[in-house]
């Protein structure tokens, strides 16, 4: 079992998916080998964009939903089989423009899912569009002029939303992807994986990257503060160091589990039904 398929890939040769791409099946193969969680156990569900494409080319059940509506169907999902793993791929268009919404409120209902997004700050199927993450002054075919906002800070807002696991990865470092992966799908609840995915087309950041990332180490994950004061540190446009890592991770009921106390069981219903007829008689 190697989870590939027989779909063929159209992603651009150097592309950053394919790290994604790899050390995702990785992990899930270890998951089903070593972690003995079934391999049906496991949902993906994809947005709108290259990044989306990634469902074809792993053997799992998948679900391709509507642009900026990835995270509302992996809800749904885990609502309807909350035993399974549910990874929610999206771009940073798809969940930090259209759906940030949804990311925003399934990060504060804390949901049980795993949110991978690929976040080359461009609009890479469209050909080069700015996203809510590409630097002030990006000059794609919508801005040529040069963007006049600045980048939005995905995980710190997230992290002021309630997001329970927050964390960062690149698309040259397979190694750190597969422990960040690992650590998400297996996290009771909502889960974020920003992945600095490189778009070689059409904004190709290797060069800027490379000599600035940084694995986080002797980091109080557990500790709102230092995790929000990493996660500032680089904020976008600003020539900082850029950690990768784990910043932040909590422990504590998911929505699921917090609604499925409200619904009573077939023997309360039953009940409640027998005395109505009771007292209607």
């Amino acid at each position: 079992m190697n989870l590939a398929t027989h779909t063929h890939n159209t992603w651009c040769p150097g592309c950053g998916n394919f790290s994604i791409l790899n050390a995702f099946k990785s992990v899930i193969m270890s998951l089903i080998q070593n972690e003995a969680i079934p391999l049906e156990n496991f949902v993906l569900v994809s947005g709108i964009g290259c990044h989306a494409k990634i469902v074809d080319y792993i053997a799992l059940n998948s679900f391709y939903s509507l642009h900026g509506r990835a995270v509302p169907v992996a809800t749904g999902i885990t609502f309807a089989a909350p035993n399974t793993h549910v990874i929610c791929f999206s771009g940073d268009g798809d969940a930090y423009g259209e759906g940030l919404e949804h990311l925003i409120f399934a990060a504060k209902r804390n949901v049980n899912i795993t949110v991978i997004v690929h976040n080359n700050r461009v609009y890479g199927l469209t050909t080069g569009q700015y996203t809510p993450t590409s630097p002030l002054g990006f000059k794609g075919r919508s801005t040529p002029h040069g963007s006049c906002e600045k980048p939005l800070n995905p995980l710190e807002l997230i992290l002021a939303s309630g997001g329970t696991f927050l964390s960062r990865g690149t698309s040259h470092g397979i190694d750190l992807l597969k422990n960040l992966f690992r650590e998400a799908i297996l996290h009771k609840g909502f889960s974020l994986v920003d992945v600095l995915q490189v778009c070689v087309t059409y904004y190709n950041l290797y060069e800027y990257y490379d000599p600035r990332v940084y694995e986080l180490s002797n980091h109080d994950s557990s500790n709102f503060s230092q995790a929000s004061a990493k996660i500032r540190e680089w904020d976008y446009n600003l020539d900082a160091p850029i950690a990768l890592g784990v910043f932040y991770k909590e422990v504590k009921p998911v929505y699921g589990d917090l609604c499925g106390k409200q619904v009573p069981s077939k023997e309360q219903v039953d009940v409640r039904i027998r005395d109505i007829l009771e007292q209607s008689t």
